[in-house]
């Protein structure tokens, strides 16, 4: 793919273009949230989520203060991996 000048116009740009660019943007979001967010991860139930997280194995992937949970999504994959 040839370099494109990151001032030109998008309506300047060939379709090859725009998708070339638009593969380099992630609109994926690097975190979920709860229990809920943890089970979409694992492709699990919300219980088996649980189970999981109070085991200990998934602990430097996941923030939590109180009921809020964050949990890294590569994190957890690649910490779950190791187990």
């Amino acid at each position: 793919m040839k370099k494109i000048d990151p001032k030109t116009p998008i309506w300047k740009l060939t379709v090859e273009e725009f998708l070339a660019i638009s593969k380099n943007l992630s609109t994926e979001s690097k975190y979920e949230y709860g229990l809920k967010g943890l089970a979409k991860i694992l492709g699990c139930s919300v219980s088996k989520a649980s189970e999981i997280k109070s085991t200990g194995i998934l602990d430097k992937a996941i923030i939590q203060n109180g009921n809020i949970i964050i949990i890294d999504k590569e994190k957890a994959l690649q910490l779950f991996a190791k187990k």
